[in-house]
């Protein structure tokens, strides 16, 4: 019987091809139909429907093309994006927006990182922030209205097949879409990514004993306003004193939202570290901010450096403020 099916290749042939489809089904397209293979992460949420109409904005100009949102469990990446990927958090993804080229960073960490100010700067244009880079303008976002009617519709689509009440938004919620722009839209939904993720705390255990090894050494200050200029500057202003209204002034007597400064190993923390720093040095920092953790982008001497160029600014500063005190109090008014 068994030499048979040798001499019958188109029967053989044919039985081959049903076994090996049979075991595929079982053993792969099947499970993917059971419940516990699409886990969602436990802090995972659904859009709202202007997150929502972001991603349809994101999708449409072709973001994809040159920005992944797949963090791969290599050291490398870990360090400079934060966590690796998990399947559950694309549970609400349709279609999944992975990407495969990386012309621009990944993005799937970048929500909480910076505040919306510094997002609608960047769409807006993107050589202001980064004068290196090749990403074209957005600013005409900001001009186009949003249609609530498609955005409802989308919503609708997608909440249809999820299970009930994990979509929950309101005809409140769709109505206040009319009075945003499609700029709202996409800085909203860059901000939804990677939410339900533990961010990772790259700046470790806060040693505010940590002394700066560069010192105030000339060469280090210069160094430090390098790096500045290229990495801070955009945020907290060229001189440092906040003056682009997206990052608070260095320059004050306030270090995170609290009168009194803190020591060399504070700062350190604060730029390894980026936001995931406040609560370990227990100050509350900007309510609504974000700041990049520049810990796997920056070598420590890189920012050690800019520390000591910020000091070197805050002694500047203070130096020259007393003697502006006593021109200001001379007879006559005179200055």
């Amino acid at each position: 019987m068994a030499g048979d099916i040798y001499r019958k290749p188109v029967s053989f042939a044919l039985m081959a091809a049903v076994t090996v489809l049979v075991g595929s089904i079982v053993t792969m397209a099947y499970p993917m139909f059971r419940a516990e293979m699409h886990e969602k992460l436990e802090k995972l949420r659904a859009f709202t429907p202007l997150e929502l109409a972001g991603r349809d904005v994101y999708q449409r100009e072709g973001c994809m093309g040159c920005h992944t949102q797949t963090v791969r469990p290599l050291r490398s990446e870990v360090l400079r994006y934060g966590d690796y990927s998990k399947a559950g958090e694309f549970y609400f993804d349709r279609p999944f927006l992975w990407g495969s080229k990386r012309t621009g960073p990944d993005l799937a960490r970048e929500g909480g990182k910076r505040p919306d100010a510094w997002h609608a700067r960047h769409y807006a244009d993107p050589q202001a922030v980064t004068p290196r880079s090749n990403m074209p303008r957005y600013a005409f976002l900001a001009q186009a209205r949003l249609d609530p009617s498609e955005a409802r519709a989308h919503y609708r689509v997608l909440a249809s097949l999820s299970p009930k009440g994990q979509w929950t938004a309101t005809d409140a919620d769709f109505a206040a879409l009319s009075q945003k722009t499609e700029m709202d839209a996409l800085i909203a939904y860059t901000q939804w990514l990677g939410h339900a993720v533990q961010r990772r705390q790259a700046a470790g255990g806060v040693d505010l004993a940590l002394a700066n090894p560069l010192g105030d050494s000339p060469r280090a200050v210069a160094r430090g306003a390098k790096v500045f200029e290229e990495n801070c500057a955009v945020c907290h202003g060229a001189e440092g004193h906040g003056e682009t209204q997206i990052a608070p002034n260095l320059m004050d007597d306030t270090f995170l939202g609290v009168k009194g400064d803190m020591p060399d190993g504070a700062y350190f923390a604060l730029v390894t570290g980026g936001s995931d720093a406040k609560a370990a040095l227990g100050r509350p920092g900007l309510p609504d901010g974000g700041m990049t953790a520049f810990g796997g982008q920056l070598s420590n001497d890189d920012i050690w450096a800019v520390i000591s160029w910020i000091r070197a600014q805050q002694a500047h500063e203070r130096k020259e403020a007393p003697a502006l005190e006593q021109t200001e109090h001379l007879p006559g008014g005179k200055h």
